[in-house]
């Protein structure tokens, strides 16, 4: 999609604004700002599931503790 608008830059305080126009919206809160040269680029901040998290730590390469030795197995219990 390369859609263009010509809109104008504002004062907001002592911040530099623009409106975003209704076809620009992006649906997110939070976004990433940039300067590439005389460019600034507005990025979505996406939040990643749990999956996606997961997949980004590396694994554990240290063994787990037999946390239940010594005790007696399921089928030993009386009840």
């Amino acid at each position: 999609m390369h859609t263009e608008r010509h809109v104008r830059l504002f004062r907001n305080g002592r911040n530099q604004a623009v409106r975003i126009p209704r076809e620009f919206e992006l649906d997110v809160q939070e976004v990433i700002m940039r300067r590439e040269d005389d460019r600034l680029v507005i990025e979505p901040v996406r939040k990643m599931g749990l999956l996606a998290t997961l997949a980004t730590l590396s694994s554990i390469e240290e063994e787990l503790p037999d946390i239940d030795e010594g005790m007696p197995g399921l089928d030993d219990i009386k009840l």
